[in-house]
C-alpha cells in the first residue's frame, strides 16, 4: 500500500481550478475568476466571449483585478470596428473544435484594434484559449496591463496546462448563469439607462431597440422579444440612429467605448 498527500500549492493549476469549481453556478464566479487564477496567470483583466461571422458577438463574462474595470468599454471598442477584421484568434481554415492557445502582444495587433482596444485601456499582452466551430469562435482571454511584467515562459506553460479544463468550466458557468441573465451590464435596462443619460430625446421604443442591439441581440430577436414586426424594428432603429447622429450598428457601440 502507498500513501501520500496531494500537491496543495496555491500556484498549481489544479488548486486554482478547485476554487473555481466551488463557485460554479454562482454570480461570484465572474468577479472571482481572476483572483483564483492570479497565481497561474497574473492578468489584470479577462473576458470570455464569442465572435466570428458565424455568430452574433456576445460578451459572456469579464472583470478586472487590481485596476478599474474597463472590460465592457473594451468590448464596446472591439465592436466599434475591430471585430470585423480580427484574425488574432482565428485558427487554421476548417479548424477542429480542439482548444487552440494564442499569445500576442499589443505591438502585434493591427493598428485600429490596437489603438481602440489595447492602447486606449492600457493593455499590453493577451493570452487566450480558443475553441472554434465553423466560423464561430469561443474565446477566454487574459490581459496583461502596461504596469505589469510580461508573462513568463513558466506562466504560459502553466496556462497551457490549465486551459483545456478551463474551457468546459467556463461553458458550464455560462450555461448555468444564462437563465438568470440579463443582469448588470447584460441587462437591457442597463443600456436603456445609458441611452437616456445621453439626452438625445429617444422615444421609449427607440431606447428598447437600441438597448437590445447593445446586448448583442439580432433585429429578428428584437422583433420576437418586443412582439413587433421586423420592418417596425428597423424603423425604430433608423429613427434612433438619426437622433444619435450615426448610421451603423458599430457606431452605436462606439458611443459607449470611451
Amino acid at each position: 500500500m502507498r500513501q501520500w498527500t496531494p500537491d496543495l500549492r496555491s500556484n498549481s493549476p489544479v488548486q486554482a481550478l478547485q476554487g473555481l469549481i466551488g463557485l460554479i453556478g454562482q454570480a461570484e464566479f465572474e468577479t472571482a475568476l481572476l483572483e483564483h487564477l492570479h497565481p497561474i496567470v497574473p492578468a489584470a483583466s479577462y473576458s470570455i466571449y464569442q465572435t466570428g461571422s458565424g455568430c452574433n458577438p456576445q460578451l459572456f463574462m469579464s472583470a478586472s483585478h487590481g485596476v478599474p474595470d474597463t472590460t465592457v468599454n473594451c468590448w464596446n471598442a472591439y465592436l466599434s470596428g475591430p471585430h470585423l477584421s480580427d484574425r488574432t484568434l482565428a485558427g487554421v481554415p476548417h479548424a477542429t473544435e480542439h482548444p487552440l492557445l494564442c499569445h500576442i502582444t499589443a505591438n502585434e495587433v493591427p493598428a485600429q484594434h490596437r489603438a481602440r482596444v489595447y492602447e486606449a485601456h492600457g493593455m499590453a499582452e493577451r493570452v487566450s484559449v480558443v475553441q472554434q466551430k465553423g466560423d464561430s469562435i469561443f474565446a477566454i482571454n487574459f490581459y496583461r496591463h502596461e504596469h505589469q511584467r510580461p508573462f513568463s515562459d513558466a506562466q504560459l506553460s502553466d496556462f497551457e496546462s490549465l486551459a483545456p479544463a478551463l474551457l468546459p468550466l467556463a461553458r458550464k458557468q455560462i450555461e448555468l448563469s444564462l437563465p438568470r441573465m440579463p443582469t448588470g451590464r447584460h441587462n437591457c435596462s442597463f443600456w436603456t439607462m445609458r441611452l437616456q443619460q445621453m439626452r438625445k430625446n429617444l422615444t421609449p421604443r427607440e431606447c428598447e431597440v437600441c438597448a437590445r442591439l447593445l446586448t448583442g441581440m439580432t433585429q429578428d430577436g428584437i422583433a420576437r422579444d418586443l412582439g413587433l414586426s421586423l420592418p417596425t424594428v428597423k424603423t425604430y432603429r433608423n429613427r434612433a440612429f438619426d437622433r444619435l447622429g450615426i448610421h451603423f450598428k458599430n457606431e452605436l457601440f462606439a458611443l459607449f467605448a470611451a
